[in-house]
């Protein structure tokens, strides 16, 4: 026997075996079975064995070859046209540009100061647009584009000294503006 072969007892040998095999747990259960098919037809008019009709075969297949199918049957195609829906209320169009008053230097000189108006120089990016004594119009920070800075909108009632604010901000859609504004100025203010 060489130095480096040892020899393990035989008692342990088999104290190993039975470790293994009791690892292996209590071996598996056979599944559960499902409970008993209950029928729902009376006792009396049931005789225990189903009764098969007569069914005829699916695809017709007199005078065909042994093993060949019938053709498949065709159909006209059915074609559908859509709907023809309308809104039930066309969003109108916007406020054309003020003829008169109020005039984008006007709007700027009536907002500047006002509460959440930057106190930067302002410049009139588009209108004002009227629709009767209602205007509207949006401004920025001169010198930033729109990426740099949010464009503030302004709605406004009135004419020169009788300019009242409504709404200025980045959301001038408020309960005031919606209730309201004429529907072209409405439409510039909320969209819709």
């Amino acid at each position: 026997m060489s130095p480096s072969t040892r020899l393990i007892p035989a008692t342990t040998l088999a104290t190993g075996v039975l470790v293994v095999v009791a690892a292996c747990g209590e071996p598996p259960q056979p599944l559960p079975t499902s409970p008993p098919f209950a029928s729902t037809a009376s006792a009396a008019g049931y005789s225990g064995a189903p009764t098969l009709a007569a069914t005829p075969p699916l695809l017709p297949t007199a005078g065909l070859p042994t093993g060949a199918l019938p053709p498949y049957p065709t159909y006209p195609a059915q074609t559908t046209t859509a709907a023809d829906t309308k809104s039930p209320t066309p969003t109108p169009s916007h406020a054309a540009p003020c003829s008169g008053e109020p005039t984008g230097a006007q709007i700027l000189a009536f907002i500047k100061g006002k509460p959440g108006i930057p106190g930067s120089t302002l410049k009139v990016t588009a209108g004002p647009y009227c629709s009767g004594d209602w205007s509207f119009t949006t401004v920025q920070i001169a010198g930033r584009s729109e990426d740099q800075v949010e464009p503030l909108m302004v709605v406004t009632v009135g004419k020169g000294a009788t300019l009242g604010l409504v709404a200025a901000g980045s959301d001038v859609c408020n309960d005031p503006v919606q209730a309201s504004a004429p529907p072209g100025i409405r439409v510039l203010a909320c969209g819709f």
